[in-house]
């Protein structure tokens, strides 16, 4: 028990107190304000926001290994019980609400204990970020439309968007000006705050300047509502009334939002631990988040969670364990038994600003906008998740979310990523056809990549794909099966089928590169004689000498499939390394000027400057190697239109460099007549589109270049 109880204590250095105890005072005071907002939006008096930020904190710092997270009242949890309030028609507030909202965080608690015993923290693997962030995004937008009504002087909004909307639109009818003018005028300091002071508490300070307005203005009288005033002292024990709780609705309300919960908090946890160096335990955070709720309820308040926002705030100020979170308890305790007088005074359009500041940060665009770059399918789970949250509800939002997030991991599974694989001349490896512009087909042969486990609802795609590949003189047909871990009876039927089809063909088949399990999975699926066959071969490379070709291995090089390449390659790709495209993709073209400026830099560095006519520059390219003869041919002729860059000391050398640059590339066209002749009208071709293409990138280097190149030749012809 020793080493369960305030694990992030052991070995306490006293360099942390000062920074924990500065932290910990902060985290209380950002606490009061938004706390009291979302008990309200939970349908709880706000000064339960209060008591929801003592023994749950404390409790929660009792157990939890992360070194920084900041627990207490939060948006998901409270807007998951505001909405089951709505739902069953119990009037926020109301004797009915204060008995719903313990209950709900009691049975929250206990489904988290149970997690704990059954170790369930795996489950959170299975919600994806998508779902997640649009969820979350989706009940912050909700909370903000509700709150939005308070600052317009009326009351707080209820159920999904179309009537939040209308009533928005209802309040719009009696605005009070004065309360719009505290409400916005709040939030736009609080924003600008946030950008320009990040680590000042401004929610503290717009709380005491919404309290010194009503002292000295008496905005209340001019029709500005203000928090009902509470009785100091600490919160009592609540005596729980369970007569009249529908208890399939509370159950299912409690699971969600325990499942909310915890995928939240070990998500975010596991973030700050990566980033500050340190590991947590993910089922003691699980008994954490139980402890921690199962105080709230018996305080009367509704399900509390970590704070994503708070956390971060404690990270600005270099909050070290969890003597923050034992301060900040301490503290709301202070205020509870000397300082709730001030409650009665603020006004609510303050706080409300308070709230939708703090929504705001909560409500995750920059997801949204990583997922717009990176993956559509995903930013349109999000978006799906967000919509349904608001048009449909909680429950609904997180049930098509994850449909939504199933279909997308379905059809990445039926339809993966799949390529016909070549060679390069110069090279070994073998290359993705239609993103490398110098890989040519080997003679004869096909060569076939499938990313994906082979199963009943991909196999089709696979055997097409194949079939569809089939020409005239195709004598091989090898499967790049290096991706492929797993494979079922259907998938297993079908290989034999297509084995034998090929056979009557008189087609070579082979599956190559593969693991060892998966030889095991075919001598179980009754597929074994393939590989006493010989038709399973370790590598590409032992199933092209047992197929008879020689090394190096014949290319296939026609004008048509040239023209097929360049039509599949992005414009400014087409002139670009091969291995600079793969890498960087629409980046490649700086990133080789990069490239070719490292080498310009370096040639002074060079003992003998003829050694760039004889060995080339690979040596110079720090990490790039193994070029390649073209590729190695593009990036000489970039330097040449780079040559006025030369060091100062080298500048006097510049017609010298050409030359030998010139020699190197002569003695690369030489290579290539000797190992792939076929290939050097090609390298012509593509020297003439490269001159066009770059000569109108730097029209001004072109012009200095093609002087420098007369005047050699008119040196030489003298």
């Amino acid at each position: 028990m020793n080493g369960l109880l305030f694990p992030t204590l052991k070995n306490y250095k006293k360099e942390y107190f000062k920074k924990d105890i500065f932290s910990g005072i902060i985290m209380a005071a950002v606490s009061i304000p938004i706390s009291m907002g979302y008990a309200q939006i939970a349908g709880l008096p706000a000064v339960y926001g209060l008591y929801g930020s003592v023994f749950p904190i404390l409790f929660f710092a009792l157990f939890s290994t992360s070194r920084q997270f900041i627990f207490g009242v939060d948006a998901a949890p409270a807007a998951i019980v505001g909405a089951a309030l709505v739902s069953l028609g119990i009037e926020s507030g109301s004797k009915e609400a204060m008995q719903y909202g313990p209950v709900i965080a009691l049975l929250t608690g206990l489904w988290l204990l149970l997690f704990y015993f059954l170790k369930a923290g795996r489950i959170v693997d299975f919600i994806s970020t998508p779902v997640m962030g649009g969820f979350i995004s989706g009940i912050a937008l909700t909370i903000i439309l509700m709150q939005i009504p308070k600052i317009l002087g009326g009351k707080a909004g209820s159920g999904e968007l179309p009537e939040l909307a209308h009533h928005i639109f209802e309040t719009c009818k009696e605005i009070n000006w004065l309360s719009v003018a505290l409400g916005v005028g709040a939030l736009v300091f609080l924003r600008l705050a946030g950008k320009l002071i990040p680590k000042f508490p401004m929610a503290i300070v717009i709380m005491a300047v919404g309290v010194v307005a009503t002292l000295l203005f008496h905005v209340d009288e001019q029709g500005v509502v203000l928090l009902d005033a509470v009785e100091s002292g600490l919160p009592s024990f609540h005596c729980f009334k369970f007569a009249g709780i529908d208890w399939t609705q509370a159950a299912g309300r409690s699971l969600m939002i325990a499942a909310v919960i915890m995928s939240e908090t070990l998500l975010s946890e596991n973030n700050f631990a990566l980033k500050n160096g340190y590991k947590i335990d993910e089922n003691k955070e699980i008994l954490a988040c139980a402890a921690g709720n199962l105080a709230s309820a018996c305080v009367g308040c509704c399900p509390v969670n970590g704070s994503i926002s708070r956390t971060s705030m404690n990270e600005q100020y270099e909050g070290k364990t969890q003597a923050v979170s034992i301060t900040a308890g301490a503290v709301m305790a202070v205020v509870l038994v000397c300082a709730t007088g001030f409650i009665g005074y603020l006004p609510v359009p303050v706080l409300t600003a308070i709230v939708i500041s703090a929504l705001m940060n909560v409500v995750e665009l920059h997801l949204a906008i990583r997922l717009f770059k990176v993956s559509r399918n995903e930013f349109y789970i999000f978006v799906a998740a967000c919509i349904s949250v608001l048009f449909l509800g909680t429950i609904y939002g997180v049930v098509i979310g994850l449909l939504l997030s199933f279909i997308a991991v379905v059809l990445r599974a039926t339809n993966p990523p799949r390529a016909f694989y070549g060679m390069i001349p110069d090279k070994e490896a073998y290359y993705d056809l239609k993103r490398n512009r110098n890989a040519y087909p080997i003679k004869n042969t096909i060569i076939y990549r499938f990313s994906e486990n082979l199963f009943f609802a991909n196999i089709k795609i696979f055997q097409s794909d194949i079939e569809s590949s089939i020409k005239e003189d195709t004598k091989v047909v090898i499967v790049d099966a290096g991706a492929i871990n797993s494979i079922d009876i259907t998938a297993a039927d079908r290989l034999e089928m297509m084995a034998k089809n090929f056979d009557k063909q008189g087609i070579h088949f082979y599956i190559t590169e593969h693991s060892e399990n998966v030889n095991e999975q075919m001598r179980s699926l009754g597929i074994g004689h393939l590989i006493e066959e010989g038709k399973v071969r370790r590598t590409i490379l032992a199933a092209l000498h047992d197929a008879g070709i020689p090394s190096p291995c014949p290319l296939e090089i026609s004008e048509k499939v040239h023209a097929v390449h360049e039509a599949m390659m992005p414009a400014e790709e087409e002139n670009t390394l091969e291995e600079f495209a793969w890498a960087f993709g629409d980046d490649a073209v700086e990133e080789i000027e990069k490239k070719v400026h490292q080498v310009m830099e370096q040639l002074h560095k060079l003992p003998d400057l003829e050694r760039l006519a004889e060995l080339g520059i690979e040596e110079k390219l720090k990490n790039w190697h193994s070029l390649g003869a073209i590729d190695e041919d593009e990036i000489l002729r970039r330097m040449e239109l780079h040559l006025d860059e030369l060091p100062e000391n080298l500048r006097g050398d510049r017609k010298v460099i050409l030359q030998l640059i010139e020699k190197r590339r002569r003695k690369i066209e030489q290579q290539l007549l000797i190992h792939h002749p076929e290939i050097v009208e090609h390298l012509k071709k593509s020297r003439e589109r490269l001159e066009k293409r770059l000569e109108k990138q730097n029209p001004e280097a072109a012009r200095k270049l093609h002087k420098w190149e007369e005047e050699i030749r008119e040196k030489k012809e003298s």
